[in-house]
């Protein structure tokens, strides 16, 4: 009776190696997967920022072009910029040629709600009221 024994190698050092690298690898996804679930305040703030910027874009070009329309000055960066981060944005410009007839002072509210300008001002002259 013959019994055969049946050698096993014991496992190469590279092969060692690349079930470390694929373990580290897996775990890695893992803790990366798991930590890209953000918090309801993570989602709100960022929310909040893109509704800001979003108000603030829409007025940077919506408001000078109204200024240029009811004054003929172009204008580029507010002086003063007021705003509560979430409803509404006030740009306000003081004139550069008043001596040559230029206006004073300007100021554009625009409002998310409306989408638009809600208010123009030049000089104490109500431009626009909405």
């Amino acid at each position: 009776m013959s019994e055969e024994f049946e050698v096993k190698e014991p496992m190469s050092n590279t092969m060692k190696i690349v079930i470390a690298v694929v373990g580290v690898f897996a775990m890695g996804f893992l803790m990366v997967g798991e930590n890209k679930q953000k918090s309801a305040s993570e989602m709100e703030a960022e929310s909040m920022i893109r509704n800001y910027a979003n108000i603030q874009g829409m007025a940077n070009q919506k408001c000078p072009k109204a200024v240029e329309d009811a004054t003929g000055e172009q204008v580029f960066f507010p002086s003063k910029t007021e705003s509560d981060k979430d409803t509404y944005i006030k740009l306000i410009w003081e004139g550069e040629n008043t001596g040559s007839g230029g206006f004073k002072n300007a100021s554009c509210t625009l409002k998310a709600s409306l989408g638009g300008i809600s208010e123009l001002i030049v000089d104490g002259k109500v431009i626009i009221k909405k």
